[in-house]
């Protein structure tokens, strides 16, 4: 589909969504210094555009007639890709605007976007201009079948390897393209031919050997390595120096290394997999996250692609029934940008329909309430919020910018109405108060030197093309979690602290005077209001950060996610160490609680919960401990 054509589209859904010229509000922002950078600073070593003999495959008029139907079966891998954020990657308007404004940070930086988010319309020759205007067609269709399916392992290994590989890896050797020396960034290897890899011998089961079209049996397309392709997202803009900062490397070359752990981090999914247990085998898990392999997990797969029984392709075609066929839902934890992409784009050309959008948001909803549990215990008058990592990544994980996971306390008197709140967040401003709970998130920046080229303010940023700075990372980490193995990927904790083997993290609050119970819930955020209104406010080139704007509006400025919740009564205040009953010793543990909180600064024996510890916190609890003597508790 023509960049013209799509625009004249976008156009009349714009003006359907009530976003006039006269609403674009690009006049605010403010036009800052590109860095003059070219499309050789954005090289990563891999399949290079216009290099396919056959071209990629559409999916709709191809993979989808033999491998989906109006029926929603799961075996059939079209029926769900289509509602993923994978098949919808080059239509999501939150990547549009994030393109705009990295090309205006950077000039041409838009390359490394569009090579992960369209990489049939890179590799085809469309990824230039890198504002992504000649995209057309089956561009569109994102992260395509046949971009996995044509994927080779940058690793030959003899007699495990499709023994075609080795022909297409050495191809990539003529010349100064090279194979990848460790997969990020969408620095795939992709066949010239259209041989379709894949997880399964089809021959083996296939009555007469398969003949519907060439394929490949593919060991990497079960494992994690396959992933990491995209889902560790590195900057080659940048050199890591001896220091471990990162600085601008030379204009107009190539990274000088092509490690992707010399270069700037943007996203450590897969290294933060590598570091973890689940990369050094199953781990059990109860079944968790569903599927035919059992109660264990280990790779990527196993949990984002659980296996179920079926057929791979429609019936009449005669496929064998397996038990072990990877459905490729793809749940993440996006949690309302398919509503968007429905709102931009007609479901004749996405696919989507009102069924589909809610069963993939539901099973994304899913996936985050399986993510993590909550445990929550009391002890005196302060109660901790336990949050255990079962993921194999860090809680959260992923692109970062404007994504977040926080703490919710509600502290109810015995009437059950709510005397004070943590972490409280307004549905109606999309504001979250997180100055009194623990947010958890991962926050980049500019330094000094980056700052003077672009003008953008030195620290955090969400200028995610041009940020070479971990300002904070507070995420949780999953289980093998070590800080060497981690800070070895690029992946340590920034200004906060987890012990080697932690996967949990601790919150504790005061338990305020009165309170009979507490709701405590996790929640999980896609877009944050600080966020969407950068992208507004930050772009000087088009709409594109408007029409992302006005969708979160509309689709309700991407409401938190509850992931799990849980109740805990609360028994008499005065009941300060717990014992069951209100006697003397109650004093006695408060006053040495209200004692260590001067010495040590902590807010045990906040008993007004002011945020303070101050005398009238001995008034406050001595008057609950008579209260209590008279029956008042």
């Amino acid at each position: 589909m023509p960049s013209g054509v799509r625009s004249g589209k976008e156009l009349l859904w714009i003006v359907g969504l009530g976003v006039g010229a006269g609403c674009l509000g690009v006049g605010a922002a403010v036009a800052l210094d590109p860095v003059p950078s070219t499309l050789t600073d954005f090289f990563l070593q891999g399949s290079q555009p216009l290099s396919l003999t056959d071209p990629l495959q559409p999916v709709t008029d191809n993979c989808a007639v033999c491998h989906g139907n109006d029926q929603g079966v799961a075996s059939l891998p079209y029926n769900r890709w289509h509602a993923s954020m994978m098949a919808q990657s080059a239509r999501d308007p939150i990547f549009h605007a994030c393109l705009t404004i990295a090309n205006q940070d950077a000039a041409f930086a838009g390359d490394l976007c569009l090579r992960c988010h369209t990489p049939g319309g890179w590799i085809e020759g469309r990824s230039t201009p890198t504002d992504g205007s000649m995209l057309a067609g089956a561009d569109f269709e994102g992260v395509s079948c046949s971009v996995c399916h044509r994927m080779v392992d940058p690793v030959y290994v003899e007699g495990v390897s499709p023994a075609e590989d080795q022909q297409v890896l050495a191809d990539l050797e003529v010349g100064s393209n090279g194979v990848p020396i460790n997969p990020h960034t969408a620095n795939y290897v992709l066949d010239p031919l259209d041989r379709r890899r894949g997880p399964l011998d089809l021959d083996a089961d296939w009555p007469g050997g398969f003949f519907w079209h060439q394929w490949l049996y593919s060991p990497l397309h079960s494992e994690s390595r396959m992933c990491a392709t995209c889902h560790d997202v590195s900057n080659p803009m940048y050199v890591r120096q001896p220091n471990g900062t990162y600085a601008l490397g030379d204009l107009d070359a190539p990274h000088p290394t092509q490690d992707k752990y010399d270069q700037f981090p943007v996203e450590r999914t897969y290294s933060e997999w590598s570091a973890s247990l689940f990369a050094d085998g199953p781990v059990d898990l109860d079944g968790r996250f569903g599927g035919n392999r059992g109660e264990s997990v280990s790779s990527c797969q196993d949990c984002h692609m659980p296996t179920t029984s079926g057929t791979a392709c429609v019936p009449f075609l005669g496929p064998p029934e397996r038990n072990d066929i990877p459905v490729h839902n793809f749940n993440g934890a996006n949690s309302w940008v398919l509503r968007a992409v429905r709102a931009l784009y007609p479901d004749a050309e996405t696919g989507l329909s009102d069924q589909s959008v809610t069963d993939a948001l539901a099973r994304n909803e899913q996936m985050l309430n399986l993510a993590g549990d909550l445990e929550v215990t009391r002890s005196g008058g302060t109660l901790n919020v336990r949050i255990v990592n079962f993921t194999g990544h860090k809680l959260p994980t992923g692109y970062h910018e404007g994504r977040r996971m926080w703490v919710n306390v509600q502290f109810l008197n015995g009437n059950g109405d709510i005397i004070a709140e943590r972490g409280a967040y307004d549905p109606a401003t999309a504001t979250l108060n997180a100055a009194d709970t623990k947010v958890y998130e991962a926050k980049m920046g500019v330094d000094a030197a980056v700052s003077a080229l672009t003008g953008i303010p030195e620290g955090e940023s969400f200028h995610f093309a041009v940020n070479n700075v971990i300002e904070f990372d507070n995420r949780i980490p999953p289980m093998g979690f070590t800080h060497a193995g981690f800070a070895a990927v690029q992946a340590a904790p920034v200004g906060y602290t987890y012990a080697d083997g932690q996967y949990w993290d601790d919150t504790e609050f005061a338990i305020p005077a009165g309170s009979r119970s507490a709701v405590v819930c996790t929640y999980h955020q896609t877009t944050s209001k600080e966020y969407i209104t950068f992208l507004r406010d930050a772009n000087t080139t088009n709409n594109k950060g408007q029409v992302a704007y006005d969708l979160w509006q509309q689709f309700g400025m991407s409401a938190p996610v509850r992931m799990d919740y849980e109740t805990i009564l609360i028994p008499c205040a005065a009941d300060f160490n717990g014992s069951g009953a209100v006697t003397s010793a109650d004093i006695t543990s408060f006053l040495s609680a209200w004692f260590a909180d001067l010495a040590n600064g902590t807010l045990y024996a906040d008993f007004n919960a002011s945020g303070y510890t101050t005398s009238s916190d001995i008034t406050a609890f001595l008057n609950a401990w008579f209260a209590a003597l008279a029956g008042g508790c």
